[in-house]
């Protein structure tokens, strides 16, 4: 797995700040207006229903994701967002997609240049990098959760492609259509989810070590700070111990 993933998971162990907690309600809630336009119904509606999951696990109050989902089924009145996906390279050449809910395009591709530009990257024509990935589910759960034989023994009849250590936590990759029931699986068995999200995975990992590491962090870090970036994928590695040194 990407050591983006690694990255992610050191991120999520520190003190949320209000302005992220801001940012991740922000987020959540432009996914679920975009899902609800595929039905109001999450029941019939697999995007909507993870969106939803994925507001709840940030506390997120019922109001607030009724009217969201509202929004997207238009009735309720608000801004249209559109979905605009980036494509580009970080040092060292590591692929970058940036997946985005924006209501204006212009602003949002003048800022994510400058954010690639300003950390050593760039951005790629479409479909330059994209085949690189794989449309996955993916679940992280910390180590100390569950042993590895607990961990399969829960998801095998969820049919999942892996499940595996990565250093301080596991991981389970599935299908997409798989995600509810590798999640069901992991409630009945009483194992707590450290993030779980439809995501794209890399294929092959670019190893990034010293100055080109630290560059790429501050890339990642940009981007996922950007007001209409709602996802950040890359296929860098960087080896654990060193990410820990460059968070600090």
């Amino acid at each position: 797995m990407s050591g983006h993933s690694k990255w992610a998971t050191i991120k999520h162990k520190k003190a949320a700040t209000d302005a992220k907690r801001g940012k991740a309600f922000t987020r959540v809630i432009k996914e679920i207006t975009i899902a609800a336009r595929g039905g109001g119904d999450p029941d019939a509606n697999p995007r909507l229903r993870t969106a939803i999951a994925a507001a709840k696990a940030v506390s997120m109050p019922q109001d607030n994701i009724t009217r969201a989902i509202k929004r997207g089924t238009g009735e309720l009145g608000g801004g249209q967002i559109d979905e605009v996906t980036f494509e580009g390279y970080g040092p060292g050449g590591a692929a970058v997609l940036v997946d985005t809910a924006t209501d204006n395009r212009n602003r949002t591709v003048a800022e994510i240049r400058h954010i690639f530009s300003k950390h050593g990257g760039n951005l790629a024509e479409k479909n330059s990098v994209a085949f690189m990935f794989d449309r996955k589910s993916h679940v992280v759960i910390e180590a100390d959760q569950t042993t590895e034989d607990d961990l399969l023994t829960a998801v095998l009849d969820a049919e999942p492609d892996d499940a595996r250590l990565e250093g301080s936590h596991w991981e389970v990759i599935a299908e997409p259509e798989r995600h509810d029931a590798v999640l069901e699986a992991l409630r009945a068995a009483g194992i707590e989810t450290l993030s779980a999200e439809i995501a794209m995975i890399p294929q092959n990992l670019v190893k990034l070590a010293g100055k080109q590491a630290e560059q790429m962090l501050k890339l990642t870090d940009a981007l996922e700070d950007q007001d209409d970036v709602q996802s950040v994928y890359s296929n860098f590695d960087i080896d654990e111990e060193e990410l820990e040194r460059i968070s600090g």
